[in-house]
């Protein structure tokens, strides 16, 4: 596995998450009411649309073409009409930045 730096913490508020592009890929990097980081896929598992652009509400991400909702935690596929399960990737604080674990 490969640690990526993906962004500084003070760029995610809190139960909230941006956008991450890198090798072609887009990923979605969340920051819980706790402070604990998480990231995922960055696109829909139902129409590829960007997650960034939806809503997290509590440890869901709803998706904002469909309201389709995942646990960004476990990647669990919540509300149709979403019921392909979300991948998710290891992420970490260090120092100031936010890495992912991406697989080599």
């Amino acid at each position: 596995m490969q640690w990526v730096s993906a962004c500084a913490l003070d760029d995610i508020d809190p139960e909230d998450l941006v956008r991450f592009d890198h090798g072609g890929r887009t990923y979605a990097i969340y920051r819980d009411e706790d402070g604990a980081v998480f990231a995922t896929d960055g696109l829909c598992t139902h129409e590829q649309v960007h997650l960034c652009d939806g809503l997290v509400m509590g440890d869901e991400i709803e998706c904002p073409k469909h309201n389709g909702r995942f646990n960004y935690k476990t990647g669990e596929a919540e509300r149709l009409p979403c019921v392909t399960t979300l991948r998710t990737h290891p992420a970490r604080v260090v120092g100031e930045m936010i890495e992912i674990g991406l697989e080599d």
